[in-house]
């Protein structure tokens, strides 16, 4: 199964995730298994992401739109990598 994650950085209504969320259907994920946050890459606390992380089993595959969407610099990506290897 496909899951999708979804992210905008500033939660004042300057941005929106219309071509996030329009990527992740054209990639087969179903609406129904696409999360979002509307927080910047570098809070520690994204619950959207977090729901992500426990709604994936074996063989699922994470959609992003772009990698920046999980984290906000090599380190921090890397840590969500590792993580995501322990799934």
């Amino acid at each position: 199964m496909k899951i999708g994650y979804m992210r905008v950085s500033k939660s004042d209504g300057s941005q929106v995730m219309d071509l996030q969320y329009d990527a992740l259907l054209k990639a087969g994920v179903d609406h129904d298994h696409i999360y979002e946050d509307m927080a910047s890459g570098t809070k520690v606390d994204r619950p959207g992401l977090e729901t992500c992380l426990k709604a994936l089993r074996p063989d699922d595959v994470l959609v992003i739109w772009k990698l920046d969407r999980l984290g906000r610099n090599l380190k921090h990506f890397c840590n969500w990598l590792d993580l995501l290897e322990l799934l």
